[in-house]
């Protein structure tokens, strides 16, 4: 078996794809997206510096009961408007975003509409 059967799924193909042309820097950082079977992580990222600005994820312990109640879709929405208020406070208002190489859909999309209700723009 190949050393490389992990690269060969089509979510770490269409991740590589997607990061050779998504470059987050300190006028529009990059909102990454990581979801599990089970919870949802986001970050603002300066690619330039290396930085993670600010971060949410449906572990907090500020949201982690509120997430729970509300479902995975439900909780994807109350991280993405986590983030948003967050990187708002830290001087964000423009992102780039990193779906991770998943489809546009579902708890990706609910995150992202959450952030642009929010004010991030992307």
């Amino acid at each position: 078996m190949s050393k490389r059967k992990f690269d060969l799924r089509p979510r770490w193909l269409r991740h590589r794809r997607l990061r050779k042309r998504v470059k987050g820097g300190p006028e529009r950082p990059r909102l990454a997206v990581f979801r599990s079977v089970k919870q949802i992580y986001t970050q603002v990222i300066d690619d330039e510096r290396g930085h993670t600005l600010v971060a949410a994820s449906s572990l907090e312990p500020g949201l982690r009961e509120e997430c729970a109640k509300a479902g995975r879709v439900g909780a994807a929405t109350l991280v993405g408007t986590a983030v948003a208020k967050r990187a708002r406070e830290a001087g964000v208002t423009r992102v780039v975003l990193d779906r991770g190489g998943y489809k546009y859909h579902g708890r990706v999309r609910a995150l992202a509409d959450a952030a642009r209700t929010e004010g991030l723009d992307f």
